[in-house]
């Protein structure tokens, strides 16, 4: 019999990337393709569902080139939770004052909708439950009450279809409306088996989304991974260089893709704490521009300031829970790169192909005495990584960023203290979220990490220390593209249920663990970093008062 395949595509933030994956999890190959991204004012991150359709096709193309189309068995999305506006003909919508049709989407990261999210938290409803008691601007409600009252003759009053950006590419593969229960549940305020809560979207100010059944915003639902109608459609099938009725799994939030990448892997013969108890004792964290650390229960936990808990958002009858933070990759690419000694970083590493992370780690352990541990050079200096505000668990998008214990000197060595500060107030601001989640009820034992932050051996190895937990990082580095195609095996009833095809498809690569020397280092560090929410909340009491 010829090898079975699966290909997982995923549609991040800057580019989209496809890969060919076998039965048992091997990422055969992957390809890679940019996607735009415009800022037309301050907060606004836009996007294009046309392009970001075409460079799905081309790098699926480049994947599956030298194997037969009837080997391709299944094919799965994800992508980020950004907003698509499409008209009643499914021609895209600008989003923004120029009027550019083409830019259509409005990102996950577009903070535009502040004062509607607050005036959404404000109203108390009881569906804000659900996510932490907080409406996040980076969820679709308030989005979409931006649209309405800044965009209304020129997009709100045309548009016929929102689509969560996951959702798009399943009708683009299938023409079908069917959405998942990932994007609906964890963006749009959607709750099985009840479904949509009328009463919410009335009250914001949004009652035209209740017409023909919800059917603007979706009126079918599915859970992540089923099967979507009869496969790819000729147009679609044509467009990836498939064969039309390849099996399509309903889609998930690339974070959530990433987390089945991991979560199921089989444990055994790795003296994990998680490895004789269920999967509720782990949590995913998906960890590249920004993180999401996703934790899953058999019953709801409310978690204040986490999303959720949300059911079967990620894996069928389970419960999740999903904490964040709004820029880490992010925040370390503008710490490091906005930094005055940047050119001569640049100009520092030995060789082109060298990363400029890579070469910080090995100048910081020969900044460390013989034998010390680099985490101790940073006793000094610390950072609040809430430079985008804070997702997770303080639900405030207005706090902003701090460091403390900067002097006038400004070397090579100077940056690079920064950095590892950075990477440690990520850290903790992670074991704040375990203790949140914690305190309502979870029991996390155990890491599992992926994305492109958990390349970083520096990265991943803070976080052990500092949750004093161990790590566990995938057998295939791109966990993401795994999980993408583990809708698709999946869809194609090559394995019975999602959960089967997560064990057999997710595979622990290598535990890293944590050094138990450091424990009262990072205890004593973790109080100063709560210490710094004190120090925001009065710097905020003071610029107001200021303002007045």
């Amino acid at each position: 019999m010829a090898e079975r395949f699966y290909v997982g595509v995923d549609v991040g933030t800057g580019s989209v990337r496809a890969a060919l994956v076998t039965a048992d999890g091997r990422v055969r190959c992957t390809a890679e393709e940019p996607i735009s991204i415009w800022k037309p004012e301050p907060e606004h991150f836009v996007q294009s569902s046309t392009e970001i359709w075409q460079k799905c096709c081309a790098v699926v193309k480049k994947v599956t080139q030298g194997v037969q189309r009837e080997q391709v068995r299944g094919i799965g999305f994800d992508a980020t939770c950004s907003l698509v506006v499409l008209d009643k003909s499914f021609q895209p919508l600008a989003v923004n004052q120029e009027g550019d049709t083409q830019r259509n989407i409005v990102m996950w990261m577009d903070h535009r909708a502040a004062e509607q999210a607050t005036r959404i938290t404000n109203s108390g409803h009881e569906v804000l439950r659900r996510v932490g008691g907080v409406m996040s601007q980076e969820m679709q409600p308030p989005k979409l009450l931006w649209l309405k009252e800044n965009l209304k003759e020129s997009c709100w009053d045309k548009a016929a279809h929102f689509f969560d950006l996951p959702d798009f590419l399943s009708w683009k593969a299938t023409g079908l409306l069917t959405r998942s229960l990932c994007t609906l549940v964890c963006k749009w305020t959607y709750c099985p088996p009840h479904g949509w809560d009328a009463t919410f979207w009335t009250s914001i100010g949004l009652e035209e989304l209740l017409e023909n059944n919800f059917s603007k915003i979706g009126s079918e639902t599915c859970p992540p991974g089923s099967s979507l109608g009869e496969g790819l459609t000729l147009e679609a099938a044509a467009d990836l260089g498939l064969n039309p009725g390849t099996a399509v799994g309903a889609s998930l939030i690339d974070a959530h893709a990433g987390g089945l990448g991991v979560i199921g892997a089989d444990v055994k013969g790795f003296d994990l704490p998680c490895e004789q108890r269920s999967i509720s004792s782990r949590m995913a964290m998906i960890c590249g521009t920004s993180t999401c650390h996703m934790a899953i229960s058999e019953t709801p936990l409310f978690v204040p300031g986490v999303w959720g808990p949300y059911l079967s958002a990620m894996v069928p009858g389970l419960w999740l829970n999903e904490g964040g933070q709004s820029a880490t990759g992010r925040l370390i690419d503008h710490v490091v790169k906005g930094h005055a000694v940047f050119t001569q970083l640049q100009q520092s590493v030995p060789f082109a192909g060298e990363n400029i992370y890579s070469y910080l780690n090995s100048h910081l352990g020969q900044m460390t005495k013989s034998g010390s541990p680099v985490d101790l050079l940073t006793s000094s200096l610390h950072v609040w990584p809430d430079f985008h505000g804070n997702r997770s668990p303080l639900a405030d998008p207005t706090l902003k960023g701090m460091v403390i214990g900067l002097s006038l000197s400004q070397t090579l060595d100077d940056l690079a203290l920064l950095y590892l500060a950075t990477i440690q107030a990520l850290a903790l601001g992670t074991l704040h979220i375990l203790d949140a989640m914690k305190k309502a009820g979870h029991d996390i034992s155990t890491l599992f990490l992926c994305g492109g932050l958990s390349k970083n051996a520096l990265f991943v190895q803070t976080h052990a220390n500092a949750t004093g937990l161990p790590v566990v990082l995938p057998d295939q580095t791109e966990a993401v593209l795994v999980g993408a195609a583990v809708l698709g095996a999946c869809a194609s009833r090559d394995y019975s249920t999602l959960q089967e095809a997560m064990g057999k498809m997710a595979k622990v690569g290598r535990v890293v663990q944590p050094e138990r020397e450091l424990q009262s280092f990072y205890e004593r560090k973790y109080k100063v970093f709560l210490r710094l929410v004190s120090h925001q909340r009065e710097y905020q009491a003071l610029m107001e008062n200021m303002s007045q």
